[in-house]
């Protein structure tokens, strides 16, 4: 043996072979010379101690079996208790069966291999790109045309991107877990085909302008509703348009016709904006024209029958005394023919000069200024 002591002293490690020393390490000595310890001994050695450790006097039948059986029992039980996170929710499984979900704090279950929980995030926002993936650092990152290219009503192509937020919905997170096997494929598969739908009902040019918002909205509504109908226990936050353009190869083409088109629109604008301002004008001019032509009319009518009026009286009159009427008639003419021009009287009887004298009182009336205006330049340098 390697242990063997040529002096005599020997006996292994554990000392001398049959004395007080010689014992091995399982408290006694070798079996025989230098034979290896026996296996079964060895078990039997540690049966018995593990027995002296066990109430009822080292017997495992009994009152013992029963203590030992129910200590694995009530730990085996309390390894059932759980914690549910204030963002999570608690679903209760039985044998894989579903019994009910619990809320946030320490709960209990049946523990394994019986029971079971599962526990899934209610409260994180979940986001799904279509038309395009991200990348760090680089923005809107690559287009996937296979899902971005839609057709619209007037049979044109559309490039749309867009995000979809979701989130499990706390009251349904039992229909999240056992309805759906791959969330993120089926929810972006509703996502598209609801953008589809929408898409196919509007022309281009309204999709990239004005009714944006209302395609989100739309397939927002859409969505919550196809995920309903399948049970998925999921909720629809946000649909979010990130880029709405014609295709690539298009694309310039595209935006030179809608540069048209608002030129188009443009002008358009500003004839209408001459036509509103013009034609009121015109419109203003004809009426007042046509309001002077009745307001001539009237006056003219009204001269007319004033002056018809004044012939059938002074006729009247004239029926009465013909005589006076001639004669009145006569000065009245005369002195509406001749009450402005300079006269001369002259004496037809022949009596004296034939010049009657006539003392000019309008004239004298008249200012100085307006005398001396009338007066030739002869008569002025007479006068002085």
């Amino acid at each position: 043996m390697p242990w063997s002591n040529q002096s005599g002293g020997g006996g292994g490690p554990w000392g001398q072979r049959g004395g007080p020393g010689g014992r091995g390490p399982w408290g006694s000595g070798p079996q025989g010379g230098g034979t290896p310890p026996d296996l079964e001994d060895i078990l039997r050695r540690s049966q018995d101690r593990l027995k002296d450790l066990m109430p009822g006097g080292g017997s495992f039948g009994g009152k013992g079996l029963v203590a030992l059986a129910l200590g694995i029992l009530v730990v085996w039980l309390l390894t059932g208790f759980y914690t549910v996170r204030p963002n999570e929710v608690g679903i209760n499984l039985i044998f894989g069966a579903y019994t009910g979900t619990s809320g946030e704090g320490l709960r209990y279950n049946l523990p394994a291999p019986i029971g079971s929980v599962v526990k899934p995030d209610v409260t994180a926002q979940q986001r799904i790109e279509v038309g395009y993936r991200s990348a760090p650092g680089q923005g809107r990152g690559r287009d996937v045309l296979e899902e971005s290219l839609m057709l619209t009503a007037d049979e044109n192509i559309v490039d749309l991107d867009f995000d979809t937020v979701w989130q499990v919905n706390p009251a349904r997170a039992q229909d999240f877990v056992f309805n759906l096997q791959n969330p993120q494929g089926t929810i972006k598969s509703v996502a598209e085909s609801a953008m589809r739908e929408v898409i196919g009902r509007r022309n281009i040019q309204a999709i990239l302008t004005t009714e944006q918002s209302s395609i989100t909205q739309e397939v927002r509504q859409i969505m919550q509703e196809a995920l309903d109908s399948y049970g998925a226990g999921v909720l629809v936050n946000v649909v979010q348009l990130q880029a709405a353009q014609p295709p690539e190869p298009v694309r310039q083409a595209f935006f030179d016709v809608n540069a048209a088109q608002q030129d188009a629109v443009r002008v358009q604008n500003e004839a209408e904006t001459f036509a509103s301002r013009v034609v009121p004008e015109a419109r203003g001019d004809a009426a007042r024209t046509v309001q002077q032509a009745e307001a001539y009319r009237e006056q003219s009518i009204a001269e007319a029958t004033g002056q018809a009026a004044r012939f059938n009286q002074v006729w009247e009159q004239y029926r009465h005394a013909p005589d006076v009427i001639r004669e009145r008639i006569f000065l009245e003419t005369m002195e509406r023919v001749i009450g402005g021009t300079d006269k001369i009287i002259i004496d037809q009887n022949g009596q004296g000069s034939g010049v009657v004298p006539f003392l000019p009182l309008n004239e004298l009336q008249r200012p100085a200024a307006s005398r001396n205006a009338n007066q030739t330049p002869a008569q002025t340098g007479a006068t002085r």
